[in-house]
């Protein structure tokens, strides 16, 4: 029975037939008091105008019979008057009070008191009222036997016929002689009432009832149904069915219509919205179960609530299982516990965990926690999610033993390594090797520019070189104690962790210069032991002529002739300009055949061709050797040493003699010539020596730079002519190649534009 008013309770259309019920109740019940009321009135009104027109009549009635005296006429008017219903009781007082007549002869001749209920009306005042209302004139009462009554109390005036002839029994002064009252019962007026009342009330009722059933018949037609249908279409929606319960309510205009028409339109939405929030769920889900990593949700007591595939494949936890059971396999807590910590501050944490699996390995993992609220606020759950690093946590391991590994190379390398910053060249590390051979400990050199081990001399260059170059040669170096020496610099780019770094590798090459410079000079002597005879034959023809003037004196001496002075002065400026020349050759030996020190310097290529000629072309004049040169004018520096520049043209210039001297000629058409030519391209000037000796065979061109290789006869060359002039070649920052041109060998020598490399 609860349970049912409970659902009555619930229903909203219920809801509204008892309201419209109730106020229809109320307001037919009000109808029906207000009715009856007015009925009740309205009848008790008419029954005091009747009353008071009856007493009217009866007071003209009485009249005439008072004005005979005829108290048997007046007995009798009263008696008769009484058998009228619902008239009980008839009297007239005089105003003594006195009951001079009644239809109770009993009452007759007794006096009632001013204070009577039907006197007060008038005696109330002082001075007894000469005139009243019909309602004052009215008195309602009930009997002590529980009769209900009213009467209405008439004046019998002093009419000028009482007063005067045929009378003359008032005094004319009277204005009131007396009063009719008459008593009339309530019996048959309440009869009436109630007959009324409940015919009243039984109209209501069927009014209620009849009108009730229409607006309860309108409302199920016009709300109930709809509502119903409505709230159908509601419940299949939520359950997930598709309903078409709203079509027929669609159509209508009124409010419903609209209604049905937002119910279609928010349910089209909503299932928009929904087939959209399922889709992101699945694909949600799908997310958090294929995410690769492992996550489970957990609530305070640690036990895991979800998880994902990665959780079920890696630990294949069991229904109702905790996290530090599926995780580590313990029965306890962990003591850090960043779960534990969420739900202490509410914040993410993070932290790493390890396991030790059953075949003794170990497992490593990051660990990242997050707090899950409820709609207060409170931290409810937390999600764990862990990301393996176990093959991370190998790799440091081997990177640090790698670290540890290459550490130790770099430290025992038998170079020197510097690592540099790459804008401002301060040394940020180095091997023990460098502070060995520099004679520094670390912390001295961390922290000082490079330059610092530099020689003064050579800072600009070699600070310019090393920003074009990635090989610097023959670097004039400072130990710490002051003494120099000589390094090969190797460099490299290298960045990391955003920071760009120059590491430089510093060769010792002081002993291996000073065995190059014996061979360099080896190679310089026996080049001018080859070129003794030309030089002997430069040397003889200033000879001769200086024997010549010298004879000329002594035979007119001995003749005791006078020479002329004219003759004398021109003997002596030519002598002069022979003993010049004679100095020149042999000073220019002296120079070429010097120990020179390893200065780079700017050097011009022609002016060192035109002094390798020098030395030699007497030579080719007396062989037979026509030499060509296309020399570029206005030849732009390279840097190097104009000494070992001028050795490495006389090399090349020298072996073609000899492969020229070798060879017979046919014709003076078919004359030996050799050619020289420079010339820029880009940014290197070439140098190309040519000859027309038939080349180099084809299997000796990659040997012919190989230290005491030679393709002359035995003992006519050393074969250190081109290994040294490749060497000194490769020490100017250039190149020099070999190879056959249609007539003979082609000799090629590049060197880098002095400051090219810088741009």
């Amino acid at each position: 029975m609860f349970r049912f008013l409970m659902k009555i309770r619930e229903n909203l259309i219920v809801k509204i037939i008892v309201a419209t019920g109730g106020i229809m109740l109320v307001s037919t019940l009000v109808l029906v008091y207000l009715s009856i009321s007015f009925v009740n009135t309205h009848t008790i009104a008419e029954r005091i105008k009747s009353a008071d027109l009856m007493c009217n009549t009866i007071k003209l009635g009485l009249h005439n019979a008072m004005l005979r005296n005829s108290r048997d006429e007046i007995d009798q008017i009263i008696q008769k008057v009484a058998e009228l219903r619902p008239v009980t009781t008839i009297r007239v007082y005089n105003k003594k009070g006195e009951i001079k007549f009644s239809n109770n002869p009993v009452e007759e001749n007794s006096v009632i008191d001013t204070t009577h209920q039907a006197c007060q009306s008038c005696h109330d005042a002082d001075e007894p009222r000469k005139s009243l209302t019909l309602e004052e004139r009215t008195r309602e009462f009930y009997s002590p036997e529980g009769g209900h009554f009213f009467s209405v109390l008439t004046p019998i005036g002093n009419p000028a016929e009482c007063s005067g002839g045929p009378c003359h029994f008032h005094q004319a002064d009277q204005a009131i002689l007396g009063t009719l009252d008459l008593v009339f019962a309530f019996e048959s007026n309440e009869i009436e009432v109630s007959d009324y009342q409940t015919q009243l009330i039984v109209l209501g009722t069927i009014f209620f009832i009849i009108t009730s059933g229409c607006i309860f018949m309108g409302l199920r037609q016009i709300i109930t149904r709809p509502l119903s249908m409505l709230i159908k279409s509601s419940q299949d929606i939520a359950h997930g069915k598709t309903s078409s319960a709203v079509d027929s309510i669609a159509s209508r205009s009124d409010e419903l219509g609209k209604l049905a028409r937002s119910h279609e339109a928010m349910v089209s939405a909503l299932q928009a919205k929904q087939d959209a929030l399922n889709e992101k769920m699945e694909e949600y889900g799908l997310l958090f179960d294929n995410v690769p990593c492992i996550v489970t949700v957990q609530d305070r007591s640690f036990k895991l609530l979800q998880y994902n595939k990665e959780s079920r494949e890696r630990f294949n936890p069991f229904p109702g299982a905790y996290c530090y059971q599926a995780y580590k396999g313990i029965d306890e807590k962990c003591e850090e516990c960043p779960v534990e910590r969420t739900f202490e501050t509410g914040l993410a944490h993070c932290s790493e965990e390890h396991r030790r699996n059953p075949d003794g390995t170990y497992s490593h993992w990051i660990v990242h926690t997050a707090p899950i609220v409820d709609k207060n606020g409170k931290v409810t759950k937390a999600m764990e999610m862990c990301l393996d690093i176990t093959e991370r946590k190998k790799l440091e391991e081997k990177l640090k033993e790698s670290e540890k590994k290459y550490h130790t190379i770099f430290n025992n390398v038998p170079n020197s390594i510097f690592v540099l910053d790459d804008k401002s060249l301060a040394i940020l590390d180095c091997n023990n090797t460098a502070c060995s051979v520099y004679g520094y400990d670390v912390g001295d050199l961390i922290g000082k520019p490079f330059a610092s081990v530099i020689h003064p001399d050579e800072i600009d260059r070699i600070v310019s070189q090393m920003r074009a170059f990635t090989v610097v040669n023959q670097v004039k170096s400072l130990r710490k104690d002051g003494e120099t020496f000589f390094v090969d610099i190797m460099l490299a780019e290298s960045a990391y962790s955003n920071a760009e770094y120059l590491l430089v590798s510093t060769t010792d090459i002081t002993e291996r210069l000073e065995a190059e410079q014996l061979l360099f000079h080896a190679g310089k002597m026996a080049t001018l032991g080859e070129m003794a005879t030309g030089v002997a034959h430069e040397l003889n023809q200033p000879l001769t002529v200086i024997k010549s003037a010298n004879n000329f004196f002594l035979k007119k001496v001995n003749a005791k002739e006078i020479i002329p002075p004219d003759t004398i002065a021109t003997l002596a400026r030519e002598v002069d300009s022979y003993v010049d020349r004679a100095a020149k050759i042999i000073n220019h030996m002296r120079e070429f055949g010097r120990k020179v020190d390893q200065v780079v310097e700017l050097v011009d290529v022609n002016m060192s061709v035109d002094r390798a000629f020098t030395l030699l072309n007497k030579q080719f004049a007396a062989r037979g050797i026509q030499v060509s040169w296309d020399l570029a004018e206005n030849l732009v520096p390279v840097m190097g040493s104009s000494d070992q520049l001028e050795q490495v043209i006389i090399n090349l210039l020298v072996n073609a003699r000899d492969i020229l001297e070798e060879k017979t000629w046919g014709s003076d058409s078919d004359r030996p010539w050799i050619s020289v030519r420079t010339y820029v391209e880009g940014k290197d000037v070439i140098i190309e020596v040519d000859d027309n000796g038939g080349g180099i065979p084809e299997g000796l061109i990659h040997r012919i730079f190989e230290p005491f290789f030679t393709t002359k006869k035995v003992g006519k060359g050393t074969g250190l002519g081109l290994s040294i002039s490749y060497g000194l070649i490769k020490d100017f920052g250039g190149t020099i190649h070999a190879n056959n041109s249609e007539t003979g060998a082609l000799f090629t020598i590049k060197l880098p534009v002095a400051g090219s490399r810088d741009e």
